[in-house]
Protein backbone atom coordinates (compact mmCIF):
# COMPACT_ATOMS: atom_id res chain seq x y z
CA UNK A 1 0.00 0.00 0.00
CA UNK A 2 1.37 3.38 -1.05
CA UNK A 3 0.79 6.17 1.47
CA UNK A 4 0.37 9.65 0.01
CA UNK A 5 2.98 12.13 1.21
CA UNK A 6 1.88 15.75 1.16
CA UNK A 7 4.96 17.91 0.64
CA UNK A 8 5.11 21.27 2.37
CA UNK A 9 6.20 23.72 -0.30
CA UNK A 10 3.73 26.60 -0.25
CA UNK A 11 4.07 28.84 2.80
CA UNK A 12 1.37 31.48 3.27
CA UNK A 13 1.91 34.28 5.79
CA UNK A 14 -1.21 36.24 6.62
CA UNK A 15 -0.38 39.71 7.93
CA UNK A 16 2.51 42.11 7.32
CA UNK A 17 4.22 44.50 9.69
CA UNK A 18 7.51 43.65 11.37
CA UNK A 19 6.38 40.13 12.33
CA UNK A 20 5.11 39.18 8.88
CA UNK A 21 8.00 40.53 6.87
CA UNK A 22 10.72 39.32 9.22
CA UNK A 23 9.19 35.84 9.15
CA UNK A 24 8.93 35.93 5.36
CA UNK A 25 12.53 37.06 5.03
CA UNK A 26 13.97 34.50 7.42
CA UNK A 27 12.11 31.59 5.76
CA UNK A 28 12.76 32.74 2.20
CA UNK A 29 16.47 33.31 2.84
CA UNK A 30 16.86 29.90 4.46
CA UNK A 31 15.10 28.12 1.58
CA UNK A 32 16.34 30.08 -1.46
CA UNK A 33 17.83 26.92 -2.90
CA UNK A 34 14.38 25.29 -3.01
CA UNK A 35 12.67 28.11 -4.92
CA UNK A 36 13.49 26.63 -8.33
CA UNK A 37 11.80 23.36 -7.37
CA UNK A 38 8.53 25.03 -6.44
CA UNK A 39 9.00 26.24 -2.85
CA UNK A 40 7.10 29.51 -2.39
CA UNK A 41 6.58 32.11 0.31
CA UNK A 42 3.48 34.27 -0.09
CA UNK A 43 2.60 37.14 2.23
CA UNK A 44 -1.01 38.30 2.22
CA UNK A 45 -1.39 41.78 3.69
CA UNK A 46 -4.47 43.92 4.14
CA UNK A 47 -4.28 47.27 2.32
CA UNK A 48 -6.48 48.83 5.00
CA UNK A 49 -5.18 47.55 8.37
CA UNK A 50 -2.38 49.65 9.85
CA UNK A 51 0.46 48.17 11.90
CA UNK A 52 0.92 48.96 15.61
CA UNK A 53 4.29 50.50 14.75
CA UNK A 54 5.80 51.39 18.13
CA UNK A 55 8.13 48.42 18.67
CA UNK A 56 11.41 50.28 18.33
CA UNK A 57 13.78 48.13 20.43
CA UNK A 58 15.60 44.98 19.32
CA UNK A 59 18.12 42.45 20.62
CA UNK A 60 21.60 41.69 19.17
CA UNK A 61 20.06 38.69 17.38
CA UNK A 62 18.75 41.19 14.82
CA UNK A 63 22.27 41.61 13.46
CA UNK A 64 22.59 37.95 12.46
CA UNK A 65 18.97 37.86 11.29
CA UNK A 66 19.47 40.74 8.86
CA UNK A 67 22.88 39.47 7.77
CA UNK A 68 21.46 36.05 6.89
CA UNK A 69 18.70 37.76 4.93
CA UNK A 70 21.36 39.60 2.93
CA UNK A 71 20.36 43.05 4.18
CA UNK A 72 23.00 45.78 3.99
CA UNK A 73 23.51 47.27 7.45
CA UNK A 74 24.37 50.60 5.86
CA UNK A 75 21.08 50.70 3.93
CA UNK A 76 19.22 49.58 7.05
CA UNK A 77 20.57 52.61 8.93
CA UNK A 78 19.84 54.96 6.08
CA UNK A 79 16.23 53.91 5.48
CA UNK A 80 14.85 52.97 8.92
CA UNK A 81 15.99 55.87 11.13
CA UNK A 82 18.22 53.40 13.01
CA UNK A 83 20.36 54.05 16.08
CA UNK A 84 22.55 51.79 18.20
CA UNK A 85 21.23 50.13 21.32
CA UNK A 86 23.72 48.81 23.87
CA UNK A 87 21.30 47.84 26.61
CA UNK A 88 18.83 49.48 28.96
CA UNK A 89 19.11 51.90 31.85
CA UNK A 90 16.56 51.57 34.64
CA UNK A 91 15.90 54.66 36.76
CA UNK A 92 13.80 54.86 39.95
CA UNK A 93 13.06 51.13 40.00
CA UNK A 94 14.78 50.28 43.29
CA UNK A 95 14.06 53.10 45.72
CA UNK A 96 12.75 55.96 43.59
CA UNK A 97 15.32 58.26 45.18
CA UNK A 98 17.47 60.65 43.18
CA UNK A 99 20.33 58.80 41.50
CA UNK A 100 18.55 55.42 41.67
CA UNK A 101 19.64 53.79 38.40
CA UNK A 102 21.44 50.78 36.97
CA UNK A 103 22.38 49.35 33.57
CA UNK A 104 21.45 46.08 31.89
CA UNK A 105 24.11 46.04 29.13
CA UNK A 106 24.30 43.71 26.14
CA UNK A 107 27.90 42.64 26.75
CA UNK A 108 28.49 39.56 28.88
CA UNK A 109 30.57 40.06 32.03
CA UNK A 110 34.31 39.79 31.46
CA UNK A 111 35.39 36.16 30.99
CA UNK A 112 31.80 34.98 31.45
CA UNK A 113 32.25 31.60 29.78
CA UNK A 114 35.29 30.81 31.94
CA UNK A 115 34.36 32.16 35.35
CA UNK A 116 31.47 33.61 37.32
CA UNK A 117 32.82 36.94 38.59
CA UNK A 118 29.73 37.78 40.64
CA UNK A 119 30.80 35.85 43.78
CA UNK A 120 34.23 37.50 43.68
CA UNK A 121 32.67 40.95 43.31
CA UNK A 122 30.22 40.21 46.11
CA UNK A 123 32.94 38.95 48.45
CA UNK A 124 35.24 41.90 47.84
CA UNK A 125 34.74 45.42 49.13
CA UNK A 126 32.41 46.62 46.40
CA UNK A 127 33.45 49.95 44.92
CA UNK A 128 31.13 51.18 42.19
CA UNK A 129 28.50 49.09 40.43
CA UNK A 130 28.51 45.46 39.39
CA UNK A 131 28.02 46.49 35.76
CA UNK A 132 31.06 48.78 35.76
CA UNK A 133 33.16 46.17 37.53
CA UNK A 134 32.57 43.45 34.92
CA UNK A 135 31.67 45.29 31.70
CA UNK A 136 32.66 48.53 29.94
CA UNK A 137 29.22 49.03 28.45
CA UNK A 138 27.58 51.00 31.25
CA UNK A 139 30.32 53.60 30.95
CA UNK A 140 29.99 53.64 27.15
CA UNK A 141 26.27 54.33 27.51
CA UNK A 142 26.75 56.98 30.18
CA UNK A 143 29.12 58.81 27.84
CA UNK A 144 26.90 58.39 24.77
CA UNK A 145 29.48 56.37 22.84
CA UNK A 146 28.82 54.07 19.90
CA UNK A 147 29.66 50.33 19.98
CA UNK A 148 31.97 50.45 16.94
CA UNK A 149 33.73 52.79 14.51
CA UNK A 150 33.12 53.55 10.85
CA UNK A 151 36.08 51.28 10.04
CA UNK A 152 34.32 48.28 11.63
CA UNK A 153 32.70 46.03 9.04
CA UNK A 154 28.93 45.66 8.77
CA UNK A 155 27.42 43.70 11.68
CA UNK A 156 30.81 43.38 13.44
CA UNK A 157 31.15 44.97 16.87
CA UNK A 158 33.65 46.25 19.39
CA UNK A 159 30.89 46.25 22.03
CA UNK A 160 27.83 44.04 21.58
CA UNK A 161 24.85 45.97 20.21
CA UNK A 162 21.30 45.85 18.93
CA UNK A 163 19.22 48.57 17.30
CA UNK A 164 16.58 51.18 17.92
CA UNK A 165 14.51 51.70 14.79
CA UNK A 166 11.38 53.27 13.35
CA UNK A 167 8.96 50.34 13.08
CA UNK A 168 6.85 52.28 10.58
CA UNK A 169 9.84 52.44 8.22
CA UNK A 170 11.23 48.99 9.02
CA UNK A 171 8.30 46.97 7.64
CA UNK A 172 8.32 48.68 4.18
CA UNK A 173 12.11 48.30 4.07
CA UNK A 174 11.82 44.57 4.74
CA UNK A 175 8.98 44.28 2.23
CA UNK A 176 11.14 45.78 -0.53
CA UNK A 177 14.06 43.50 0.29
CA UNK A 178 11.93 40.36 0.56
CA UNK A 179 10.06 40.91 -2.70
CA UNK A 180 13.02 42.13 -4.77
CA UNK A 181 15.85 39.97 -3.42
CA UNK A 182 14.24 36.90 -1.81
CA UNK A 183 11.35 36.25 -4.24
CA UNK A 184 8.58 36.58 -1.66
CA UNK A 185 5.20 36.99 -3.35
CA UNK A 186 3.29 39.97 -1.91
CA UNK A 187 -0.49 40.01 -2.15
CA UNK A 188 -2.35 43.13 -1.02
CA UNK A 189 -5.78 41.82 -0.13
CA UNK A 190 -8.30 41.55 2.70
CA UNK A 191 -9.07 38.06 3.97
CA UNK A 192 -12.82 37.54 4.06
CA UNK A 193 -12.93 33.81 4.87
CA UNK A 194 -10.70 30.95 6.01
CA UNK A 195 -11.36 27.57 4.40
CA UNK A 196 -10.59 24.33 6.26
CA UNK A 197 -10.21 20.70 5.23
CA UNK A 198 -12.18 17.81 6.72
CA UNK A 199 -9.31 17.23 9.18
CA UNK A 200 -9.39 20.81 10.43
CA UNK A 201 -6.28 22.02 8.61
CA UNK A 202 -6.43 25.40 6.90
CA UNK A 203 -6.74 24.79 3.16
CA UNK A 204 -6.82 28.38 1.93
CA UNK A 205 -7.73 31.95 2.68
CA UNK A 206 -10.33 33.68 0.54
CA UNK A 207 -9.49 37.31 -0.18
CA UNK A 208 -11.66 40.08 -1.53
CA UNK A 209 -9.11 41.39 -4.04
CA UNK A 210 -7.08 38.29 -5.04
CA UNK A 211 -9.47 35.38 -4.66
CA UNK A 212 -8.43 32.13 -3.02
CA UNK A 213 -4.86 31.56 -1.83
CA UNK A 214 -3.99 27.98 -0.89
CA UNK A 215 -1.02 26.78 1.14
CA UNK A 216 0.49 23.84 2.99
CA UNK A 217 1.65 25.84 6.03
CA UNK A 218 -0.05 29.03 7.24
CA UNK A 219 1.67 31.55 9.50
CA UNK A 220 -0.63 33.84 11.47
CA UNK A 221 0.82 37.36 11.69
CA UNK A 222 -2.56 39.07 11.96
CA UNK A 223 -1.72 40.82 15.22
CA UNK A 224 -4.00 40.93 18.23
CA UNK A 225 -6.95 39.56 16.21
CA UNK A 226 -5.16 36.20 15.65
CA UNK A 227 -7.47 35.46 12.74
CA UNK A 228 -6.09 32.02 11.95
CA UNK A 229 -4.84 30.40 15.17
CA UNK A 230 -7.20 32.12 17.58
CA UNK A 231 -10.44 32.73 15.68
CA UNK A 232 -10.36 29.92 13.10
CA UNK A 233 -8.63 27.11 15.01
CA UNK A 234 -9.99 28.17 18.40
CA UNK A 235 -6.71 28.23 20.34
CA UNK A 236 -7.31 29.96 23.66
CA UNK A 237 -5.35 32.77 25.27
CA UNK A 238 -3.38 32.30 28.49
CA UNK A 239 -3.68 35.51 30.48
CA UNK A 240 -0.81 36.54 32.75
CA UNK A 241 -2.14 39.86 34.05
CA UNK A 242 -2.04 38.34 37.54
CA UNK A 243 1.77 38.46 37.25
CA UNK A 244 2.36 41.50 35.02
CA UNK A 245 -0.09 44.27 35.93
CA UNK A 246 0.57 46.85 33.19
CA UNK A 247 -2.26 46.77 30.65
CA UNK A 248 -2.07 50.08 28.76
CA UNK A 249 0.52 52.22 26.99
CA UNK A 250 0.39 55.85 25.95
CA UNK A 251 2.93 56.49 23.17
CA UNK A 252 4.16 59.77 21.70
CA UNK A 253 6.92 61.02 19.42
CA UNK A 254 9.16 63.72 20.83
CA UNK A 255 11.50 66.20 19.10
CA UNK A 256 15.07 66.81 20.18
CA UNK A 257 15.97 70.27 21.45
CA UNK A 258 18.42 70.63 18.55
CA UNK A 259 19.33 68.55 15.50
CA UNK A 260 22.71 67.65 16.99
CA UNK A 261 21.45 66.91 20.51
CA UNK A 262 23.09 63.90 22.20
CA UNK A 263 21.40 60.60 21.42
CA UNK A 264 21.16 57.86 24.04
CA UNK A 265 22.95 54.62 23.23
CA UNK A 266 20.50 52.55 25.31
CA UNK A 267 16.80 52.35 26.08
CA UNK A 268 15.86 54.48 29.08
CA UNK A 269 13.22 53.04 31.42
CA UNK A 270 12.05 55.32 34.20
CA UNK A 271 9.69 53.98 36.85
CA UNK A 272 6.53 55.94 37.62
CA UNK A 273 3.81 55.68 40.27
CA UNK A 274 2.01 52.78 38.52
CA UNK A 275 4.29 51.69 35.71
CA UNK A 276 7.23 53.04 33.75
CA UNK A 277 8.17 55.25 30.80
CA UNK A 278 10.31 54.09 27.87
CA UNK A 279 12.53 56.59 26.06
CA UNK A 280 14.16 55.48 22.81
CA UNK A 281 16.47 57.78 20.90
CA UNK A 282 16.39 57.65 17.09
CA UNK A 283 18.47 59.99 14.90
CA UNK A 284 15.51 62.26 14.05
CA UNK A 285 13.31 61.97 17.17
CA UNK A 286 12.63 60.13 20.40
CA UNK A 287 9.95 57.52 20.88
CA UNK A 288 8.47 57.81 24.39
CA UNK A 289 5.69 55.85 26.01
CA UNK A 290 4.10 55.36 29.43
CA UNK A 291 3.27 51.73 30.25
CA UNK A 292 0.93 51.53 33.24
CA UNK A 293 -1.70 49.57 35.14
CA UNK A 294 -5.20 50.99 34.66
CA UNK A 295 -6.19 49.29 37.93
CA UNK A 296 -3.75 51.52 39.79
CA UNK A 297 -3.94 54.83 37.95
CA UNK A 298 -6.41 56.64 35.67
CA UNK A 299 -5.67 57.48 32.05
CA UNK A 300 -5.65 61.20 32.88
CA UNK A 301 -3.11 60.66 35.66
CA UNK A 302 -0.97 58.48 33.37
CA UNK A 303 -1.14 61.16 30.67
CA UNK A 304 -0.06 63.82 33.17
CA UNK A 305 2.96 61.75 34.23
CA UNK A 306 3.94 61.27 30.59
CA UNK A 307 3.66 64.99 29.89
CA UNK A 308 5.73 65.86 32.96
CA UNK A 309 8.41 63.52 31.63
CA UNK A 310 8.57 64.81 28.04
CA UNK A 311 7.54 68.43 28.55
CA UNK A 312 4.52 69.56 26.56
CA UNK A 313 6.61 71.81 24.29
CA UNK A 314 8.50 68.78 22.91
CA UNK A 315 5.48 66.74 21.90
CA UNK A 316 5.43 66.10 18.14
CA UNK A 317 2.18 64.20 17.65
CA UNK A 318 -0.91 63.31 19.57
CA UNK A 319 -0.64 60.57 22.15
CA UNK A 320 -1.64 57.07 20.99
CA UNK A 321 -3.33 54.70 23.39
CA UNK A 322 -2.34 51.04 23.02
CA UNK A 323 -4.02 48.24 24.97
CA UNK A 324 -1.74 45.55 26.44
CA UNK A 325 -3.19 42.13 27.09
CA UNK A 326 -0.35 40.35 28.83
CA UNK A 327 -0.24 36.71 27.88
CA UNK A 328 0.07 34.28 25.01
CA UNK A 329 -1.75 31.53 23.13
CA UNK A 330 -2.15 28.18 24.89
CA UNK A 331 -0.27 26.62 21.99
CA UNK A 332 1.48 28.39 19.14
CA UNK A 333 1.30 25.76 16.42
CA UNK A 334 -1.88 23.78 15.79
CA UNK A 335 -2.68 21.69 12.72
CA UNK A 336 -0.88 23.45 9.84
CA UNK A 337 -0.95 26.93 11.38
CA UNK A 338 1.63 28.67 13.56
CA UNK A 339 1.31 32.13 15.11
CA UNK A 340 4.15 34.66 15.21
CA UNK A 341 4.23 38.14 16.72
CA UNK A 342 1.18 39.69 18.37
CA UNK A 343 -0.98 36.81 17.11
CA UNK A 344 1.04 34.58 19.45
CA UNK A 345 0.90 36.97 22.40
CA UNK A 346 2.23 40.16 23.90
CA UNK A 347 3.92 41.35 27.08
CA UNK A 348 4.80 44.83 28.22
CA UNK A 349 7.89 45.99 26.27
CA UNK A 350 10.14 46.26 29.33
CA UNK A 351 13.07 44.34 27.82
CA UNK A 352 12.22 44.52 24.10
CA UNK A 353 11.17 40.88 23.94
CA UNK A 354 8.52 41.23 21.19
CA UNK A 355 10.76 41.41 18.12
CA UNK A 356 13.31 38.88 19.41
CA UNK A 357 10.47 36.38 19.86
CA UNK A 358 9.50 36.97 16.23
CA UNK A 359 13.09 36.32 15.16
CA UNK A 360 13.46 33.16 17.23
CA UNK A 361 10.10 31.79 16.08
CA UNK A 362 10.82 32.52 12.43
CA UNK A 363 14.27 30.95 12.73
CA UNK A 364 12.84 27.83 14.35
CA UNK A 365 10.16 27.49 11.65
CA UNK A 366 12.73 27.98 8.88
CA UNK A 367 15.22 25.50 10.32
CA UNK A 368 12.62 22.89 11.27
CA UNK A 369 10.48 23.38 8.17
CA UNK A 370 8.47 20.13 7.87
CA UNK A 371 9.21 18.23 4.69
CA UNK A 372 5.62 17.04 4.54
CA UNK A 373 2.32 17.14 6.42
CA UNK A 374 2.97 13.70 7.90
CA UNK A 375 5.80 15.01 10.14
CA UNK A 376 4.32 18.44 10.85
CA UNK A 377 2.63 17.50 14.14
CA UNK A 378 5.94 16.23 15.52
CA UNK A 379 7.66 19.49 14.63
CA UNK A 380 4.69 21.47 15.96
CA UNK A 381 4.98 19.74 19.34
CA UNK A 382 8.68 20.59 19.54
CA UNK A 383 7.97 24.17 18.50
CA UNK A 384 5.26 24.52 21.15
CA UNK A 385 7.49 23.15 23.89
CA UNK A 386 10.39 25.47 23.02
CA UNK A 387 8.20 28.54 22.53
CA UNK A 388 6.20 27.96 25.74
CA UNK A 389 9.50 27.74 27.63
CA UNK A 390 10.65 31.03 26.13
CA UNK A 391 7.44 32.88 27.01
CA UNK A 392 7.57 31.55 30.55
CA UNK A 393 11.17 32.64 31.06
CA UNK A 394 10.45 36.12 29.69
CA UNK A 395 7.50 36.52 32.08
CA UNK A 396 9.80 35.48 34.96
CA UNK A 397 12.46 37.95 33.92
CA UNK A 398 10.08 40.88 33.53
CA UNK A 399 8.55 40.17 36.94
CA UNK A 400 12.06 40.12 38.45
CA UNK A 401 12.32 43.87 37.87
CA UNK A 402 9.25 44.40 40.03
CA UNK A 403 9.86 41.95 42.87
CA UNK A 404 13.32 43.38 43.65
CA UNK A 405 11.98 46.87 44.26
CA UNK A 406 12.22 48.49 47.68
CA UNK A 407 9.50 50.96 46.73
CA UNK A 408 6.35 50.92 48.82
CA UNK A 409 5.16 54.45 48.01
CA UNK A 410 2.17 53.41 45.87
CA UNK A 411 -0.25 50.46 45.75
CA UNK A 412 1.21 49.40 42.38
CA UNK A 413 4.66 48.72 43.81
CA UNK A 414 3.28 47.14 46.96
CA UNK A 415 0.99 44.83 44.98
CA UNK A 416 3.91 43.65 42.86
CA UNK A 417 5.54 42.31 46.02
CA UNK A 418 2.59 40.08 46.86
CA UNK A 419 3.74 36.46 46.83
CA UNK A 420 0.62 35.39 44.94
CA UNK A 421 1.76 37.42 41.89
CA UNK A 422 5.23 35.84 41.68
CA UNK A 423 5.66 32.68 39.54
CA UNK A 424 6.81 29.64 41.52
CA UNK A 425 9.91 29.15 39.39
CA UNK A 426 11.02 32.71 40.08
CA UNK A 427 10.34 32.30 43.80
CA UNK A 428 12.55 29.22 43.87
CA UNK A 429 15.35 30.92 41.98
CA UNK A 430 15.26 33.97 44.25
CA UNK A 431 15.59 31.66 47.25
CA UNK A 432 18.51 29.88 45.58
CA UNK A 433 20.18 33.18 44.68
CA UNK A 434 20.29 34.24 48.32
CA UNK A 435 23.11 31.72 48.68
CA UNK A 436 24.63 31.36 45.21
CA UNK A 437 24.89 33.69 42.27
CA UNK A 438 22.99 32.97 39.02
CA UNK A 439 24.99 30.75 36.71
CA UNK A 440 24.56 28.40 33.75
CA UNK A 441 23.13 25.54 35.79
CA UNK A 442 20.19 27.54 37.21
CA UNK A 443 17.96 26.22 34.41
CA UNK A 444 19.66 28.53 31.90
CA UNK A 445 20.71 25.53 29.85
CA UNK A 446 18.74 25.99 26.65
CA UNK A 447 20.25 27.05 23.40
CA UNK A 448 19.35 30.65 22.56
CA UNK A 449 18.14 31.70 26.00
CA UNK A 450 16.50 35.08 25.56
CA UNK A 451 17.82 36.19 28.95
CA UNK A 452 20.89 34.23 30.09
CA UNK A 453 22.29 34.09 33.62
CA UNK A 454 24.27 37.28 32.93
CA UNK A 455 21.05 39.26 32.45
CA UNK A 456 19.79 38.10 35.84
CA UNK A 457 23.09 39.11 37.45
CA UNK A 458 22.91 42.64 36.01
CA UNK A 459 19.35 43.16 37.29
CA UNK A 460 19.82 41.46 40.66
CA UNK A 461 22.99 43.30 41.63
CA UNK A 462 21.94 46.50 39.88
CA UNK A 463 18.94 46.57 42.23
CA UNK A 464 20.97 45.75 45.33
CA UNK A 465 20.07 42.09 45.77
CA UNK A 466 22.25 40.37 48.38
CA UNK A 467 23.76 36.94 47.79
CA UNK A 468 25.56 35.47 50.79
CA UNK A 469 28.81 34.10 49.45
CA UNK A 470 31.70 32.54 51.25
CA UNK A 471 35.11 34.05 50.43
CA UNK A 472 36.83 31.94 47.78
CA UNK A 473 39.87 30.41 49.47
CA UNK A 474 41.18 29.03 46.20
CA UNK A 475 44.14 31.30 45.56
CA UNK A 476 44.26 30.49 41.85
CA UNK A 477 40.58 31.35 41.32
CA UNK A 478 41.00 34.61 43.22
CA UNK A 479 43.99 35.56 41.07
CA UNK A 480 42.13 34.78 37.84
CA UNK A 481 39.12 36.81 39.00
CA UNK A 482 41.31 39.75 40.00
CA UNK A 483 43.02 39.64 36.61
CA UNK A 484 39.68 39.61 34.78
CA UNK A 485 38.38 42.58 36.75
CA UNK A 486 41.60 44.45 35.94
CA UNK A 487 41.24 43.52 32.28
CA UNK A 488 37.74 44.99 32.28
CA UNK A 489 39.08 48.25 33.74
CA UNK A 490 41.72 48.38 31.01
CA UNK A 491 39.19 47.55 28.31
CA UNK A 492 36.86 50.28 29.53
CA UNK A 493 39.68 52.81 29.41
CA UNK A 494 40.66 51.71 25.90
CA UNK A 495 37.12 51.81 24.51
CA UNK A 496 36.48 55.27 25.91
CA UNK A 497 39.41 56.60 23.87
CA UNK A 498 38.61 54.69 20.65
CA UNK A 499 34.85 54.89 20.23
CA UNK A 500 33.02 57.88 18.70
CA UNK A 501 29.85 59.49 19.96
CA UNK A 502 26.67 57.65 18.96
CA UNK A 503 25.30 60.48 16.81
CA UNK A 504 28.66 61.15 15.15
CA UNK A 505 29.00 57.55 13.97
CA UNK A 506 25.44 57.47 12.61
CA UNK A 507 26.17 60.64 10.61
CA UNK A 508 29.22 58.93 9.11
CA UNK A 509 27.19 55.82 8.25
CA UNK A 510 24.74 57.98 6.30
CA UNK A 511 27.61 59.78 4.56
CA UNK A 512 30.12 56.99 3.90
CA UNK A 513 28.57 53.66 4.87
CA UNK A 514 30.15 50.68 6.57
CA UNK A 515 32.59 48.33 4.90
CA UNK A 516 30.45 45.53 3.46
CA UNK A 517 30.99 41.98 4.69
Amino acid sequence: MVVAVHAVKNIVIVGGGTAGWLTAGVIAARHQGRMKSGFTVTLVESPTVSIIGVGEGTWPTMRSTLAKMGVSETEFFRHCDVAFKQGAKFANWTTGAQGDAYHHPLMMPQGFTQMNLAPHWLAAEQVGTFCDAVSPQGVLCDEGLAPKTIATAEYDAMANYAYHLDAGKFAPFLQKHCTEKLHVRHVLADVVAVNQTDTGDIASVLTREAGEIAGALFIDCTGFSSLLLGKTLGVGFKDCSDVLFCDTALAVQVDYDTQDAPMASETLSTAQSAGWIWDIGLPTRRGVGHVYSSNHISEDQAHDELMRYVGKSHQRNTVRKIPIRSGHREVFWKKNCVAVGLAAGFLEPLEASAIVLVELSAKLIAEQMPANREVMDIIAARFNETTSYRWGRIIDFLKLHYVLTKRTDTPFWRDNLEASSIPDRLKNLLTLWKYQSPWFFDEFDRLEEVFPAASYQYVLYGMGFKTEVEPDENARSSLIAARMLQENTALTRKMRTQLPKNRDLIAKIHQYGFQAI
